[in-house]
């Protein structure tokens, strides 16, 4: 069984002035529904979002500590030139910063930083020692020009 070819547009059965129907009923013309010669009824779209998105979603990205940062250098300090004059603010920093970073729940990071600093700290305050016993027993090198 074949069915017959549909008639072209606007000279159907249901067509009676020969205009083009309006696939969504609105009976209106010009596109977007409303009366004739009247505006449409949906106006224009929306502007998109902005960049960033709408305030108060997402999270912020963790900071590093300050104080981990100061650990690092004043250990590395403390091993090049400056001693236990470092190395002791060192030790302390680097403590201070590995307890708030672990109590910071994941808003801040440096922990490796923070542990660095403290071992460095803890190694120049050896080294420190280590040379005042060697230089109280005469031992470690001394910088005056009067030995022969």
């Amino acid at each position: 069984m074949s069915y017959p070819p549909p008639p072209p547009p606007g000279q159907g059965p249901d067509d009676q002035s020969g205009a083009p129907q309006d696939p969504y009923g609105q009976g209106g013309q010009g596109g977007q529904g409303g009366q004739p010669g009247q505006p449409g009824g949906y106006g224009a779209p929306p502007p998109p979002p902005g960049y960033g998105g709408a305030p108060g979603y997402g999270y912020a990205a963790p900071q590093t500590s300050k104080k981990a940062i100061w650990a690092l250098v004043l250990g590395i300090l403390s091993l090049l030139c400056c001693g236990i004059f470092a190395g002791i603010p060192a030790l302390i920093l680097g403590m201070q910063a590995k307890r708030e970073i672990a109590s910071s729940a994941g808003s801040q990071t440096g922990a490796g930083m923070a542990q660095a600093g403290f071992i460095l700290g803890i190694i120049s305050i050896a080294l420190s020692a280590l040379y005042v016993v060697l230089f109280i027993v005469g031992a470690a090198p001394s910088f005056n020009s009067t030995s022969p």
